[in-house]
């Protein structure tokens, strides 16, 4: 990182790119969060990258990361199957990876994709050349990087994760267990502390031109990308515009309860140096828009809000977030039309 300048671009756009060259982005996240952004994502740039956590500990990545000792595939073959086309191809391909074997036996459970995943591991040794082919063999509309190179075990303190003892703080491990606590997370660490990133994650932040982080679970999905040393750092000095994407609802355990600004104010405690540019929530989940509005800034941000929800769910619609980041590209740095 030595000798790059630091600070937001200047000039023609915020990607410094020429008329019709769409933007390199890159999304930061895990499960069903991260794939609902890269759906969104894929519809208006083609130059797309996830960088996907590695603390999963549970179901078919967990049994595949004990047993194999191995990076948990879950959230990487989620990411993959979100970057599939809308076409035939793309469509078969996303059912497949994401089918799961139901049978008596040990079998049960497991996702083709990620078996798939781990075969490729073993064959050629190379965790992001493994998924480069999966990628190909899928058509996927863009690259998937796991976040750090080595597995990671998710540890948070928690306040009343006994209901007999409210007051009482405990430490919960693993990231199945956190994303269900029933007490309130108060701060969330890696094993190990000081993680190796992913040499092109971390590259491909610091040559983005936007970089989004969010939705997701925010202790076990979102937050631990800022725990692994590298990779805060390049989100922290890349020179892209970073735009923090909030959940529709709080999510039960580790963040009932927590306001939209809530989320602010513990991302921000679990990285104090990170700046934000957009923070960009539905408009339907924001009860008091000016305490948003103050978190933001204290962030460096502003709030963009727009109808990013599914009508049938809480969950994110891809067109209409599509259109939402498409809205806030074009607002702070020109890019192509969204198809």
């Amino acid at each position: 990182m030595a000798g790059r300048r630091h600070g937001r671009r200047t000039g023609r756009n915020a990607a410094g790119r020429g008329r019709g060259v769409p933007p390199k982005v890159v999304a930061l996240g895990g499960g069903h969060g991260l794939a609902a952004s890269l759906a969104a994502l894929r519809r208006i740039t083609g130059d797309l990258t996830a960088v996907v956590t590695v603390a999963d500990d549970g179901g078919s990545s967990g049994r595949l990361r004990t047993e194999m000792g191995v990076l948990p595939p879950g959230d990487l073959r989620k990411a993959l199957a979100a970057l599939c086309g809308d076409d035939e191809w793309g469509r078969t391909w996303s059912q497949v990876v994401q089918h799961r074997f139901a049978s008596g036996g040990e079998l049960h459970g497991h996702a083709v994709g990620n078996l798939l995943i781990v075969a490729l591991w073993e064959q050629l040794d190379d965790e992001v050349a493994a998924l480069e082919w999966v990628g190909r063999l899928l058509g996927a509309h863009g690259r998937v990087l796991p976040m750090s190179a080595v597995p990671l075990d998710l540890h948070a303190t928690v306040r009343g994760h006994d209901p007999a003892a409210p007051d009482a703080v405990s430490t919960v491990r693993g990231q199945a267990t956190v994303a269900l606590t029933p007490g309130e997370v108060q701060e969330v660490m890696v094993v190990p502390a000081d993680p190796p990133a992913v040499p092109e994650a971390v590259q491909a932040v610091l040559d983005a031109d936007w970089v989004v982080l969010g939705p997701g679970s925010w202790f076990s999905s979102v937050i631990p990308h800022l725990l692994v040393p590298e990779l805060a750092d390049a989100l922290m000095t890349t020179r892209a515009r970073r735009v923090l994407t909030l959940n529709l609802a709080p999510q039960p355990g580790e963040t009932a309860g927590f306001s939209p600004q809530r989320h602010l104010e513990v991302l921000g405690r679990h990285a104090p140096k990170l700046t934000i540019d957009v923070v960009l929530a539905d408009e339907a989940a924001v009860p008091d828009r000016e305490s948003l509005d103050e978190a933001a800034l204290r962030l460096g941000g502003t709030v963009e809000l727009a109808p990013v929800a599914a009508p049938d769910g809480p969950r994110h619609d891809p067109e209409l977030l599509a259109a939402a980041y498409d809205r806030i590209f074009r607002m702070r740095g020109r890019i192509g039309p969204w198809r």
